[in-house]
């Protein structure tokens, strides 16, 4: 097994016998076995994205099937660990560690992870399964980095997806969804300088402070109104509006919103 991987089995097994010494091995999927969760988005995804691997999880052997400890490799060789307790039904701890291994170091791995796993088709392995203890070439390292460009959308999307949106109350509150979206000059480095509304606000409605929500644009998004994701990365000075159930399109003052409830 690679050596980043048995420390990722050493920071697992330590953290077991610390948070869950109450848990047997028979207790888990495979007596505790360590699986490398790469069959949501792959290597690549998490790697230009996220700027981690996929997770890497022990779980509970029963009906559920539920996890037991996540842990997060970052291209930093930082941790992040999550332990969970009640066959999986009850975060108890998150925490931080960091491996000795560094950003270069990672990067091998996770090209022998891709070499050996996705492009093996091999999905959510137990990592003993996986062969690692090869030596990757150059020219399949080379690959996974022009694989780069590919993610530079997505990541910048994510990034915006953290940052806070300007929300209309009769979204957040009333329940319609996105019938107007501008983009201006962010006030801060927190500020998307997103402004989402309705469509159906008066002329004075907005001159009242209290009618506005920040929101992380992630959360209008994820709870909101869907429909809005296409459009979050388009740059400052854009302004749409809705024109169907699903649509949007620049807003040339020739149309009326098309307006639509959650």
């Amino acid at each position: 097994m690679h050596k980043i991987l048995k420390d990722i089995r050493a920071i697992i097994d330590e953290s077991m016998a610390l948070h869950l010494p109450h848990v047997k091995t028979s207790d888990l999927e495979k007596n505790g076995a360590i699986f490398y969760m790469n069959g949501n988005n792959g290597t690549e995804f998490d790697w230009y994205v996220n700027e981690r691997l996929p997770a890497f999880m022990t779980f509970y052997n029963d009906e559920d099937n539920l996890g037991a400890v996540k842990l997060l490799l970052y291209n930093n060789g930082e941790t992040e660990i999550y332990i969970y307790d009640e066959n999986g039904k009850n975060l108890i701890k998150r925490g931080y560690t960091h491996i000795s291994a560094n950003k270069t170091e990672i990067f091998r791995l996770a090209g022998i992870l891709k070499n050996q796993a996705d492009d093996q088709r091999i999905w959510d392995a137990d990592i003993e399964s996986i062969n690692t203890n090869i030596e990757i070439s150059n020219n399949a390292l080379d690959e996974l980095k022009g694989c780069q460009q590919n993610y530079a959308a997505m990541k910048h999307r994510k990034n915006i997806l953290n940052l806070t949106a300007c929300v209309s109350k009769k979204i957040t509150e009333e329940g319609w969804k996105v019938g107007y979206m501008e983009r201006n000059d962010p006030c801060n480095k927190e500020d998307s300088g997103w402004f989402f509304a309705s469509g159906i606000e008066d002329e004075g409605y907005f001159s009242d402070c209290k009618n506005i929500e920040l929101v992380c644009v992630g959360n209008v998004w994820q709870q909101l109104d869907s429909d809005i994701f296409p459009h979050i990365d388009m740059p400052i000075g854009t302004r749409l509006i809705r024109i169907s159930e699903d649509t949007f399109e620049v807003d040339k003052n020739d149309k009326e919103i098309y307006v639509l409830k959650r």
